[in-house]
């Protein structure tokens, strides 16, 4: 079988179908484009995209047989009023065959998160999931949160539904167990036990307070707990306080008294018991007024890993099935499957689902509608859960749409806004000064459009908060005048907020002047005397300032997009000021990656003694060669 990720995996067929014509939606067009590409489509599995007039993806879809499925398309009076729109806009289509539909299942997951088309049923949260990962490549591992690529070398536990669910559980088995959760470089320039030992949530292996073959002991109980094997962790941890209270060593009786609270506070405070379930996803939908939202339940080892709810895009005249198998597609491309999938409802593709996400884990993947028993009473609870979670999810959108509403009459826009954008700037004193954007619509924060900018201009002075704002600004612009000119992809914003007064406000209309852009209103956002909440003014470009009751609605919206927009520059200012204080005169080093640099630490100790060694000295170094050691050498002795 070819592997899931085999870059060979997928045969694409070379034909590109574009028929010309105009860009205004045409059925009759739309029709005739499909019924050329029918003619030369085979009988087989594949997946296909619908193309606009200018070559963008409208929807990506999959079949057993392209021909049978694509044909259906041409039969207007059965589609849908949505999926006749898509065939009115569509002016080509591109084709990709596979294996089975299974790899089609798989693959159209693939383009739907690549091209987010709209006519597609989204995941709209495409955040990616926390996991633990126990690394392997230590004599004494590390416990630590990870996201994105599995690159290291270990143990991944997950995905937990929230990175504060990961942060709960990692200092449970600090509690439990004593792991280190410190880097490889603080660990290894240790001389004596840092503050978590003295608190009794490390072993310090790093000082010698716990030899290998002891860490290792702890390592494979923390392996038992987080596999669900919680039961016999806690009847270990009693026998070893029993034994060293028959000993009489009470302070040791006392360590294992506390794990085994600390253990006892985890199971207690498990929303859901789920311990004879083992692996396994649960899934619930709900749908209200036209709005559909998921709930989904996170079990791993009997062990409640947290739940998250979902509210998928573009789900209008689709029926509920379909939106939930689509998002169980989407959702399994980065997240992998467990052995155990359960719904509140039957889906027709169910076994096709099951071969597929068997095909991506590797082993037998089951979904399940539970009918009794205690599967049965955790789909209850998640089905309980969606509906709650939608219900709070369509007052806050109808709260949502009165601010946007009000803000439209406040600053006498055309209509409410679908796109705010709105700036700040962090720095201190000038230092590690970065400029933060955050985006708000109709369905609330937009937290992946979120976009960050280091102040590298060296024309910036620094802390010159004007210049700042038009480094930021200008750079914004252009790159919105790049990628979309002709504002068809919804990245233009309706409405610009600026923290900031009267020069702050004049620096962006420098910038949107010169960029040539005078159709987006910008409003300055200043705080008012002794930075009082409530006492805000509200600056217009065309020089009037107003201030709002401090009991306003409009006033509290406002003032939540502020603090968003100041939280999220402030948390990418101290990211940075983290990374140049840990930063190391070695990263600036030619030829000197990770591997090498902890090489010369761990034997130096310190940069500074690597800056002051003597070549033979470097040379000695494990990994290090002649050549490297003497382009080391010379960095740091240049000839003058």
């Amino acid at each position: 079988m070819t592997k899931p990720n085999s870059p060979d995996r997928f045969s694409e067929e070379h034909a590109t179908y574009t028929v010309r014509g105009s860009d205004a939606p045409d059925l009759e067009v739309g029709v005739k484009a499909i019924r050329d590409v029918v003619r030369t489509l085979p009988v087989r599995p594949g997946v296909y995209r619908m193309l606009d007039a200018k070559g963008d993806v409208l929807y990506v879809g999959k079949a057993r047989s392209l021909k049978n499925r694509v044909t259906n398309y041409t039969q207007v009076a059965r589609l849908t009023k949505r999926l006749q729109r898509m065939v009115a806009q569509t002016r080509g289509l591109q084709i990709v065959t596979t294996n089975n539909e299974a790899e089609a299942l798989l693959l159209e997951a693939q383009l739907i998160k690549r091209y987010r088309p709209p006519y597609n049923v989204l995941l709209r949260d495409d955040k990616s999931f926390p996991f633990i990962l126990l690394r392997e490549d230590h004599a004494y591992p590390r416990v630590q949160l990870h996201r994105g690529a599995r690159r290291h070398k270990g143990q991944y536990y997950g995905p937990f539904a929230s990175a504060g669910s990961v942060r709960t559980t990692l200092t449970a088995l600090q509690k439990l167990f004593l792991l280190r959760s410190c880097t490889d470089s603080f660990f290894a320039n240790r001389s004596r036990p840092c503050l978590l030992y003295q608190i009794r949530r490390c072993s310090a292996p790093c000082v010698g307070r716990i030899d290998e073959a002891g860490y290792a002991e702890l390592i494979d109980d923390a392996k038992d707990f987080l596999s669900g094997k919680s039961t016999k962790v806690q009847q270990k941890l009693g026998k070893l306080m029993s034994e060293a209270a028959e000993a009489m060593d009470y302070e040791l009786a006392a360590v294992y008294r506390d794990r085994l609270r600390a253990l006892t506070f985890i199971q207690g405070s498990q929303a859901i018991h789920a311990e004879r379930v083992g692996d396994a996803d649960i899934f619930a939908l709900a749908c209200k007024g036209g709005t559909m939202g998921i709930q989904a339940f996170f079990i791993r080892g009997g062990q409640n890993w947290g739940a998250r709810s979902f509210f998928p895009a573009h789900t209008n005249d689709v029926p509920e099935e379909e939106v939930l198998s689509s998002f169980l597609v989407q959702f399994y491309e980065e997240v992998p499957p467990p052995r155990l999938i359960l719904l509140d409802r039957e889906m027709g593709e169910r076994a096709l689902l099951e071969e597929a996400f068997g095909e991506r884990a590797g082993r037998k993947v089951e979904i399940k509608v539970p009918q009794r028993g205690e599967q049965r009473r955790l789909v209850a609870q998640a089905k309980r859960n969606a509906e709650e979670a939608l219900d709070r999810r369509l007052a806050e959108t109808s709260t949502q749409a009165r601010n946007l509403r009000a803000l439209a009459d406040l600053f006498e826009l055309p209509e409410p806004p679908n796109r705010i954008e709105v700036y700040d700037n962090s720095h201190v004193q000038g230092t590690n000064a970065v400029g933060a954007m955050i985006v708000a619509g109709p369905e609330g924060f937009r937290k992946n459009s979120y976009r960050k900018f280091n102040i590298r201009n060296p024309e910036t002075v620094p802390g010159d908060d004007f210049a700042m704002m038009r480094e930021v600004l200008g750079r914004r612009f252009a790159r919105l005048e790049k990628e979309d000119p002709d504002r068809s992809k919804g990245d233009w914003p309706d409405l610009l907020l600026i923290d900031g007064g009267k020069g702050q406000l004049s620096a962006v209309c420098e910038v949107m002047e010169d960029a040539g852009v005078h159709d987006i209103p910008v409003v300055g956002v200043s705080k008012g005397p002794d930075r009082n909440a409530g006492r805000e003014t509200f600056h217009l470009p065309n020089g009037r300032d107003f201030q709002l009751p401090p009991n306003d609605p409009v006033l509290f919206y406002l003032q939540r997009l502020r603090d968003e927009a100041h939280r999220f520059a402030i948390g990418a200012h101290r990211t940075m000021r983290a990374k140049s204080i840990s930063a190391s005169p070695l990263d600036d080093v030619p030829g000197i990656g990770p591997n090498r640099k902890r090489a010369l630490l761990m034997h130096f100790g310190t940069a500074r003694a690597v800056r002051n060694a003597a070549l033979d000295d470097i040379a000695k170094v494990p990994g290090i060669s002649r050549a490297t050691a003497q382009g080391i050498y010379d960095y740091f002795h240049p000839r003058g």
